[in-house]
């Protein structure tokens, strides 16, 4: 009998034939692809349990979002109870645009060739990250888009941490730092333990390094040593790193400055790139 090839996904092993394997990795990206996401049709061939969540919506604001986070854990993605609490309380539908569906396992554009991240990435990397981001910590949000994930940072680690959203789009930042307002994470804003910036995320951001955890929400044909230079030691990064073959990076440096290498999983974003060219200059 021949042996079917695998792939794993959050601990998780699907079979798929080699021929699926070839076409999913060259599945074509959201049409609106200029920020990061899983794009789903990749598990869908494999009638893995992430295209049902796809497909799965109840309610609107804290009853859809609550919901949301029930069908997270349901299907073994949350299984911190931290997490869990953070996601239910950061409403996601205040950091989408007005009529999406907010609460659908599913990447949506934000605008400027950019999306916002499917609630599984976004609790997948929460899960990877929590234990940098105990209270008091710091973190760095490299794409922070609309400012989902930064505000969920902010709130692991509490009003005496730091956390750092930073976007190449002014337009995003400034989108982000209403929707933070707008939601329970605002209080943090307006003390100074979350902000949110212009400016390049491949260099990091110098002025509050070094960071307990960095994420970065596009991937890097190489990680940006900035970013390995501003990662404090015993702290954690989660990077996407490749082009059309693309793993998620769990990256620890050591408390002697040695540097520690994982792959969490396969995954599919854009790449981490200049303002220009995911605008396409304009």
């Amino acid at each position: 009998m021949r042996a079917c090839p695998t792939l794993t996904v959050y601990g998780r092993h699907y079979c798929a034939p080699p021929r699926t394997l070839i076409s999913l990795a060259f599945t074509s990206l959201h049409r609106h692809n200029s920020a990061p996401f899983l794009n789903l049709s990749f598990f869908t061939a494999f009638r893995s349990p992430f295209s049902r969540m796809e497909q799965f919506q109840t309610g609107t604001g804290s009853t859809g979002n609550k919901a949301m986070v029930e069908n997270l854990k349901r299907f073994g993605v949350i299984s911190s109870k931290k997490v869990a609490e953070v996601m239910e309380t950061l409403d996601r539908g205040l950091f989408v645009p007005v009529g999406s569906s907010a609460y659908a396992d599913t990447p949506l554009p934000i605008g400027y060739n950019a999306t916002i991240s499917a609630p599984h990435m976004h609790a997948t990397c929460l899960e990877l990250l929590e234990d940098k981001l105990q209270p008091g910590m710091r973190a760095l949000d490299v794409g922070s888009g609309t400012g989902y994930l930064t505000g969920c940072f902010a709130l692991m680690v509490g009003a005496e941490g730091r956390v750092v959203g930073v976007d190449h789009i002014p337009e995003l930042v400034y989108m982000s730092i209403k929707n933070v307002e707008k939601s329970v994470a605002g209080s943090l804003l307006q003390k100074g333990s979350l902000s949110l910036h212009v400016g390049d995320g491949r260099k990091g951001w110098k002025e509050f390094a070094p960071y307990d955890a960095i994420h970065v929400g596009a991937a890097a044909s190489e990680v940006p040593q900035a970013l390995l230079d501003q990662l404090k030691p015993g702290g954690r990064m989660v990077i996407p790193v490749g082009t059309y073959f693309q793993e998620l990076k769990v990256i620890d440096k050591s408390e002697d400055g040695s540097i520690k290498a994982r792959t969490e999983t396969s995954v599919r974003y854009v790449p981490l790139t200049s303002r220009d060219e995911q605008t396409g200059g304009f």
